[in-house]
């Protein structure tokens, strides 16, 4: 769009196509219709070529034949007629109606802009074919168009059948559209969108419901707003504290932290930590939902990846006001009482802080759906959903994945240290059927 010209952006109406007309009979040029209507040249230049008409009576107000091999073809009895004349000169039938090397003679001056014979001031007497724009045939046609592309299934039934094959398998895996797009959208025939309406009509394979993102939970009750109570944990810890500091530090990585439970039954949990430059969560099962527990994932941490690239990775630590999570004390300071990191809490009733790890949590409930106990996880199942999960290519990511961002903004150490690998987009699978491998 011109930055001369600022357009509505929405489709032309049929006022707008008659004045088209008869701007074109007066005369004026393509910038100066797109100043009047608001729009860009390029979209009247694109409306009159894409809607003109060939003047189907120029044949019989005209003498003589307008093909441009005129003078010089020979063709005889393209009709089938027993005459011996050349067809070029026949009383009967003109030849462009039978000839398929039939090619009109156009005016040089179509060959430019406007590109039609409205307003043309010699037109009552060219014998070339003509071509015009009608404000209400094109709009007629514009709207027959319309309806089409957005009326039915624009496919051959084996380019659809193709495509069932090609996107069922993908998404009885797991894997978003979103994820497919991103993989695969060079070598998928439409739109993301006409995908959804398929899925809708009941074409594919799969259906709807089979799309995680179709499937809606309860909205949460609104809780009234109390005053937080200042406990000693918080105290400096505050998200009011946490803005300030990442303010002073803004090239710091932020690292949000909450825990996903499976059934009410105590036992066994799961810690995540997501990156949120990246989007790279790292998932660890903890044997109780307990401070205890926490602080072993961070003394491991610790170990594993040494004090320097420790502290360069977990600088900052945001994470909610869980019971597990009440001893700043633990996971800020090493055995030997140096820091290692900062932690800071979202203020109370307000997920949405570390809304991104929130978001993410969706992916863990793909596997492992809310309620389904945790008891029978074992590390090597977490690690496993932890590579699916992160090799998932996402629209916030310019359809990248985690594992590509974390690996040019994390440590190498962190990936191999905890074993982690990317898998391959087309083994991608995000359904409880992955950890019954």
């Amino acid at each position: 769009m011109s930055k001369e010209i600022k357009g509505d952006h929405k489709h032309l109406t049929l006022s707008d196509r008659v004045y088209i007309e008869q701007a074109l009979l007066r005369g004026e040029n393509f910038r100066t219709i797109a100043k009047a209507l608001g729009k860009d040249p390029s979209t009247i230049s694109l409306e009159i070529r894409k809607f003109v008409e060939w003047d189907d009576g120029r044949l019989a107000l005209r003498p003589g034949n307008d093909c441009i091999r005129n003078g010089s073809c020979d063709k005889m009895k393209m009709c089938h007629r027993a005459c011996s004349s050349k067809c070029r000169s026949c009383q009967f039938d003109h030849c462009s109606h039978v000839c398929p090397l039939y090619e009109p003679f156009l005016c040089d001056e179509l060959k430019s802009p406007p590109y039609v014979c409205n307003g043309c001031k010699v037109m009552s007497s060219c014998h070339a074919s003509q071509i015009h724009y009608r404000a209400e045939e094109a709009h007629k046609r514009y709207r027959t168009l319309l309806s089409e592309s957005r009326a039915g299934i624009n496919m051959t039934p084996e380019d659809l059948k193709e495509l069932d094959e090609f996107i069922s398998p993908l998404i009885k895996q797991g894997q978003p559209l979103s994820h497919i797009f991103s993989v695969y959208g060079d070598s998928i025939p439409c739109s993301r969108k006409t995908i959804y309406n398929y899925l809708d009509m009941g074409i594919f394979t799969v259906k709807n419901i089979d799309l995680p993102r179709r499937v809606r939970y309860k909205l949460r009750k609104k809780r009234r707003g109390e005053n937080p109570i200042n406990y000693a944990y918080r105290n400096r810890r505050t998200y009011k504290d946490f803005l300030k500091y990442t303010e002073t530090f803004p090239d710091y990585e932020v690292v949000e932290m909450d825990t996903v439970k499976g059934s009410r039954d105590a036992g066994k949990c799961l810690m995540t930590l997501l990156f949120r430059k990246s989007s790279f969560m790292l998932i660890f099962l903890l044997p109780s939902c307990t401070q205890k527990s926490v602080q072993d994932v961070f003394d491991m941490l610790y170990d594993r990846l040494g004090p320097v690239v420790f502290r360069k990775t977990f600088r900052i630590i945001l994470t909610d006001n869980g019971p597990e999570f009440k001893d700043p004390w633990s996971i800020e300071m090493t055995a030997n009482r140096k820091r290692r990191t900062r932690v800071f809490y979202c203020d109370p009733y307000k997920s949405n802080q570390k809304g991104r790890l929130e978001k993410s949590h969706e992916f863990i409930r793909y596997i492992i759906p809310k309620g389904r106990s945790m008891s029978k996880l074992t590390s090597e199942d977490v690690k496993l959903m932890t590579c699916h999960i992160n090799s998932v290519a996402r629209d916030g990511l310019n359809g990248q994945t985690p594992f590509d961002l974390a690996e040019l903004l994390l440590s190498e150490k962190v990936l191999t240290s905890l074993g982690l690998r990317k898998v391959s987009p087309d083994r991608v699978i995000l359904k409880p059927a992955l950890l019954k491998k």
